[in-house]
C-alpha cells in the first residue's frame, strides 16, 4: 500500500484546527477555523478526488477521537461525509483500546514496525489528514510515498506544525501545482529519498 500526507497547511506550516473554532482547541490554540474563508467549489472538486484515492485513512489517537466526534454529525449533502464515516480507520496508538468509529482497526506496539507491517500489505492508499506528529514521524523513516498540500495564504503564528522537525531530511518531487482563485496553493509532491545538498560555486554564466 501507498502512505500519502494528505492536510491542509498555513503559510507558516500550521495545520492544526482548519475548520472551525472549536475543532482542535488543545495546547491552548485559538485561531481555528483559518481555511474555511479560501475554500470554493474547485477546490472541493479537488479534495474530493484526493479523497477518492483512499483505501483507508491512518490516524494518530488524537485525530481519530477528533473525528470520531465530528464526522458522524457531519449531514449529508457534504461531499466527504459519507466516506470519510465509510472508509477503514487505522489508528496508530497504545493507549486506545477499541475505537467507536468504525470500521476501525488499533495498531498497537512499536507505531513504526506496525505502519511497515500494514504498507507491505496490497491494495491502494492510505491517508494521513491531521495527525502531524505520526506524519512527522513516518516521514523521517521513509515510510511516506508522497505528500499533497493545501497551503492557505494566511500566516497564524500559533499551532502545531505539519512538520514539527523531523530527524531526517527528505527530498521531494514536485508533481502538480496550482494557484486557487481564492488564494490557495495545491502542491503535489512524491518522496524521493535524501534530500540533495551541494555547496554554491556560482551561477552559470549567461549567454
Amino acid at each position: 500500500m501507498r502512505i500519502s500526507i494528505t492536510q491542509f497547511v498555513t503559510l507558516d506550516g500550521v495545520s492544526q484546527g482548519p475548520g472551525s473554532a472549536e475543532e482542535d482547541t488543545s495546547d491552548g490554540f485559538e485561531r481555528g477555523g483559518w481555511f474555511v474563508p479560501y475554500l470554493d467549489e474547485a477546490f472541493v472538486k479537488t479534495a474530493s478526488d484526493w479523497l477518492d484515492l483512499a483505501e483507508g485513512l491512518l490516524l494518530g489517537r488524537r485525530t481519530y477521537e477528533a473525528f470520531a466526534r465530528d464526522w458522524p454529525h457531519i449531514p449529508e449533502p457534504d461531499p466527504f461525509t459519507a466516506r470519510m464515516n465509510a472508509l477503514p480507520k487505522y489508528v496508530v496508538s497504545n493507549t486506545l483500546g477499541s475505537g467507536a468509529w468504525n470500521p476501525a482497526t488499533v495498531l498497537g506496539g512499536d507505531p513504526i514496525e506496525s505502519v511497515t507491517s500494514l504498507r507491505s500489505r496490497p491494495g491502494g492508499e492510505l491517508q494521513i489528514h491531521g495527525s502531524s506528529r505520526l506524519g512527522s514521524a513516518l516521514l523521517s523513516a521513509g515510510l511516506v510515498d508522497s505528500l499533497r498540500l493545501a497551503v492557505a495564504p494566511v500566516i497564524i503564528g500559533q499551532g502545531r506544525r505539519l512538520l514539527p522537525h523531523p530527524s531526517t531530511d527528505t527530498g521531494l518531487r514536485l508533481m502538480r501545482h496550482e494557484a486557487m482563485k481564492t488564494g490557495l496553493i495545491v502542491l503535489e509532491y512524491e518522496t524521493s529519498g535524501a534530500a540533495p545538498l551541494a555547496d554554491y560555486e556560482g551561477s552559470p554564466a549567461l549567454p
